[in-house]
């Protein structure tokens, strides 16, 4: 799985041409992975202000508005990818946008499924 960190206030400021640009990159690899059948899903998060962070404290639940922690970044979406190796998810990862400005994490999914 490839998790995508990114700043929302800093991509809003980004010009039309900039955002095109990034989600051209985004087009081209996203087709690449669904002809080479690496593609498996994958889909983009409202923004972290929009969140709800839940946890159970004493037996009961207490929800706070937005993030837990305050961050630059936040995760943003995520892509799963069936690839013969993690050699090949670093290397996507590299490649989509986001790594170039904020983050890209790999991780592997354990279990059935």
């Amino acid at each position: 799985m490839l998790l995508i960190y990114n700043s929302a206030a800093a991509f809003e400021a980004m010009t039309e041409d900039e955002k095109s640009a990034v989600f051209g990159q985004v087009d081209v690899i996203m087709k690449e992975l669904q002809e080479s059948g690496e593609w498996v899903a994958g889909e983009g998060l409202a923004d972290a202000a929009r969140a709800k962070t839940v946890r159970v404290r004493d037996g009961a639940a207490v929800v706070t508005d937005g993030p837990y922690l305050e961050a630059k970044e936040q995760f943003a979406g995520y892509l799963t990818v069936d690839v013969a190796s993690e050699q090949r998810a670093v290397e996507i990862a590299a490649r989509w946008p986001d790594a170039c400005r904020w983050g890209m994490e790999v991780r592997q999914v354990v279990g059935g499924g």
